[in-house]
């Protein structure tokens, strides 16, 4: 019919954001919602969505613009008897508003939910990452052979266990001397993958991994463990000791991930909120009132750009672009 088009990717959430109904936070929860694959994913997208992160933010605003008006009034009528230095209440507060800013900055991020938690396999050359890689998916993702140097480039599958989102990563094993110049190339990707995990399973020798790597004695069906304290014994073969590590990996990836149902904050987010509390961390007693007060407005302005009450338009079409048609 005459009139009529279809909708562009996002638009009906879009034209909400517009119209004030919903706010930027809670725009990219809903987002978020949409590509949920887990559980974890989907209850932290849920409270983002469902406006949990952006009540908070405008918490947040409310006693911001309180402590604020202090201000004010003390630049307006600092010279009547009635208002004077600012009062003490207002720094406890604003300790406590900081306090509260500093917590959630230092949570974990949404990105590390959204894109799982990365579990790199790392150890020399023929020590089973490949074979305990394949073992974790269930899958045959990457080629196993008893010749040293078989992985010569990194192996990423996503993967949810228990519910919780992983990126597993396979990677060639670590040597000095024999390497080609291609298996090269992939030790030096291996030890960049190594420096990004968030966790990292050692099948070398023991103590001789990266600081806090999960000692795994590996193949345990064809040999005695050679690790004298090693966190888990498992065999890809027999799948003896795999759904012990599995379990262990869910737990450890529970602790560095936001908690169920808690709205995280992402990149953009917590940009935001960093520069707010760059704008009003240093204001002390005695401070010029003219200084305090910019600050204070600043620090609003990160505010209202974290609901997105300050936003560009090329920042929305990548948000917005996100969504399926129509949404």
């Amino acid at each position: 019919m005459d009139g009529l088009r279809r909708a562009e990717p996002g638009e009906f959430t879009r034209r909400a954001f517009a119209n004030g109904v919903i706010d930027l936070a809670e725009a990219e929860g809903l987002g978020d919602l949409l590509s949920a694959e887990t559980e974890l994913q989907r209850r932290a997208a849920q409270s983002a969505a469902s406006g949990g992160l952006s009540a908070k933010v405008e918490d947040w605003r409310s006693r911001l613009l309180s402590l604020s008006a202090l201000v004010e009034a003390q630049l307006d009528f600092g010279d009547e008897d009635d208002v004077g230095i600012l009062p003490d209440m207002f720094h406890v507060e604003l300790s406590e508003l900081l306090e509260e800013w500093i917590a959630a900055l230092n949570a974990p991020r949404a990105e590390r939910l959204r894109d799982g938690v990365r579990v790199v396999l790392a150890g020399p050359p023929n020590t089973g990452k490949s074979s305990l890689f394949n073992a974790l998916l269930d899958e045959g993702a990457a080629i196993v052979s008893a010749e040293a140097g078989t992985t010569r480039d990194v192996i990423e599958r996503p993967v949810a266990l228990g519910g919780v989102p992983f990126v597993l990563v396979d990677t060639a094993g670590l040597r000095e001397d024999g390497a080609g110049e291609i298996e090269r190339i992939g030790i030096d990707r291996a030890r960049a993958q190594v420096e990004r995990a968030d966790i990292v399973l050692w099948l070398g020798e023991e103590g001789e991994g990266p600081e806090g790597a999960i000692e795994i004695a590996a193949r345990s069906d064809l040999q005695a463990s050679s690790k004298a304290t090693a966190d888990y014994e498992v065999s890809a073969v027999t799948g003896s000791g795999v759904s012990n590590l599995i379990e262990g990996l869910i737990s450890q990836a529970k602790s560095i991930l936001p908690q169920p149902g808690e709205a995280a904050l992402n990149s953009r987010q917590s940009s935001a909120l960093s520069n707010a509390l760059t704008a009003i961390q240093g204001v002390e007693s005695g401070d010029d009132a003219l200084l305090t007060a910019e600050r204070m407005r600043i620090a609003r302005l990160e505010l209202d750009r974290f609901l997105g009450r300050h936003s560009t338009e090329d920042m929305l079409d990548a948000l917005f672009g996100r969504f399926c048609i129509g949404k």
